[in-house]
């Protein structure tokens, strides 16, 4: 094979192999795309829920003192309804400290 020959062949095989490339490329970028999303709102939800800068806190969120949060009050506090049935492990309808600090520390690796 020539010189010639080969020039052609090298572009066909560099065209096809970026062609294929593509759709395993976008696939990536939407899985980190809904990635990025949910770790967006789990920091939300534990800023608001953990916040002792004037934000909220678990306390201002617990309003019936239970020292667990229901679904009902994770409301006050738009990221945590979010995340609130994720978050909530056991599904018991009530959100623990334990739970959402485990759930929070799974969203950040």
């Amino acid at each position: 094979m020539t010189l010639l020959n080969r020039t052609p062949l090298f572009a066909l095989i560099a065209v096809v192999g970026s062609a294929l490339a593509l759709p395993a490329m976008a696939q990536d970028a939407q899985q980190q795309q809904a990635a990025q999303a949910q770790q967006e709102s789990a920091t939300q939800a534990q800023a608001a829920a953990s916040s002792n800068d004037g934000g909220q806190t678990w306390a201002s969120v617990d309003t019936d003192g239970d020292g667990s949060i229901s679904k009902a009050e994770s409301q006050a506090n738009a990221g945590l309804a979010q995340v609130f049935d994720e978050a909530d492990a056991d599904k018991d309808g009530k959100l623990t400290q334990e739970e959402y600090r485990t759930y929070a520390a799974k969203q950040q690796k």
